[in-house]
């Protein structure tokens, strides 16, 4: 059984939250299905709005299908997080692509 399936299965089952929906997020990226990827991080950071690694997936997920502007907000929510709860990498991260966002495309 693959990671998506086991999560997918605690799910169905019942058992909704933020890890799990931050795992079935994660793994969709990892599979590179952004679009399978985007409900379950949405969710997640419904569930806990302080959760800074899931904001960072959610705005690579909407990057990933273009939506700049949504990847953009969800990462200045993400600093937000990350600054109350002094989660420094995840705070570099985001400037990061918050930057790059910015540039200049050729």
């Amino acid at each position: 059984m693959t990671t998506v399936a086991a999560l997918e299965k605690l799910l169905a089952a019942g058992h909704d939250n933020a890890l799990l929906r931050f795992g079935l997020g994660n793994a969709h990226l990892d599979a590179g299905d952004a679009a399978q990827a985007l409900p379950h991080l949405q969710r997640c950071v419904e569930f806990d709005p302080n959760y800074s690694a899931a904001w960072k997936l959610l705005g690579k997920a909407q990057a990933m299908l273009g939506d700049n502007d949504a990847a953009r907000t969800a990462w200045q929510q993400g600093l937000d997080a990350a600054r109350r709860h002094g989660d420094k990498q995840a705070e570099k991260e985001m400037t990061v692509f918050l930057r790059k966002l910015d540039k200049p495309r050729p």
